[in-house]
């Protein structure tokens, strides 16, 4: 070979999961720093650009990120100085390296908004000679503003290399069956481990603007097409579909999970079960909007028992389900 000539890794396959992300602290700046990348996301806010910009600068990121720092610094992993959102990407892809051994395959992780960057793992992964990615968005229900808005950025980076590798991107599997009964498991588990009996169980998923929803966004349908499927599974306790963390004054898709919540009591409903099947990894949405906000609102308006299922995080069953998805493609 030519001396001159630039060494040329290749002959590998990159596996990268891709999660939502996470501020790299509970800082005021860190925190402000996150929110502006991720609402400046045209597949998040689709207001007109211009005006949105002068109400996010001048107004949400003057006052928003003091009240999400509260909510992070609440659930918090202080032992590894983290999210619990980082911590459990981070274990799905070293269970996963585990799963899919072999020199020739290397499996990383990246963020959508906050670090690590999609377009910084990709470009690690194509200098290690990866000629083939293969790419795990981990929302199992698709919508515009999370598996889209993975795929534009992926495509943006790939605009930036001269040498582009192959690419293949795993679509949503809000019916994958691997997927259904690790969530069955899950709420069985948690079922097992309380001494109280749910009278409802609430599947609670991240709500996207009724507007979205009209232009012909799938996600209302896929979130009630997983909730079908569970209950198809597992018959023995009611569950409801409700849908949480809106944004803004406008309208979101309804039942409003905080609402649903408030008012369960008064209908009877005393014992209560929450599952969020549209979450990966448990993180602030989870941890704090549901088991901590959500928890406080129904015990105060006349609730007895409130638990929280588990997002699959790193189980097992969770990273059997991955392994399926990505192995069609290698």
């Amino acid at each position: 070979m030519n001396k001159d000539h630039p060494e040329v890794k290749f002959g590998k396959t990159g596996v990268l999961i891709i999660n939502l992300g996470t501020p790299d602290s509970t800082s005021w700046w860190d925190i402000r720093r996150y929110l502006k990348e991720f609402l400046s996301d045209r597949r998040v806010i689709e207001v007109n650009p211009i005006i949105w910009q002068i109400i996010l600068n001048f107004f949400i990121l003057t006052f928003r990120p003091s009240k999400t720092a509260h909510a992070y610094k609440q659930i918090w992993r202080k032992e590894s100085n983290e999210s619990p959102l980082l911590y459990f990407t981070k274990r799905q892809a070293e269970e996963l390296k585990n799963k899919l051994r072999g020199d020739k395959i290397i499996v990383d992780y990246a963020m959508r908004y906050g670090n690590p960057s999609i377009s910084s793992r990709l470009n690690i992964l194509k200098e290690s000679g990866c000629e083939n990615i293969i790419i795990l968005p981990l929302y199992p229900q698709y919508a515009a503003a999370t598996t889209a808005t993975v795929c534009d950025e992926v495509y943006r980076s790939l605009m930036k290399m001269r040498w582009q590798p192959s690419l293949q991107i795993i679509p949503h599997y809000e019916s994958e069956p691997l997927y259904i009964d690790a969530l069955v498991k899950s709420i069985e588990k948690k079922i097992k481990e309380i001494n109280w009996k749910p009278d409802l169980i609430v599947s609670s998923y991240h709500g996207i603007p009724k507007s979205y929803f009209d232009k012909g966004d799938p996600y209302h349908c896929y979130c009630h097409k997983t909730t079908r499927l569970i209950k198809e599974k597992f018959n023995k306790i009611e569950i409801q579909t409700t849908f949480q963390s809106r944004f803004g004054p406008q309208e979101w898709l309804t039942p409003y999970t905080d609402k649903t919540l408030e008012t369960l009591p008064e209908k009877g409903i005393k014992n209560l079960l929450v599952i969020c099947p549209g979450f990966a990894s448990d993180c602030v949405e989870t941890l704090e909007e549901i088991n901590i906000q959500g928890r406080e609102s129904f015990i105060e308006q006349g609730g007895v028992n409130f638990d929280l299922v588990p997002c699959l995080n790193d189980n097992s069953d969770h990273i059997k389900l991955f392994e399926k998805l990505i192995g069609k493609y290698l």
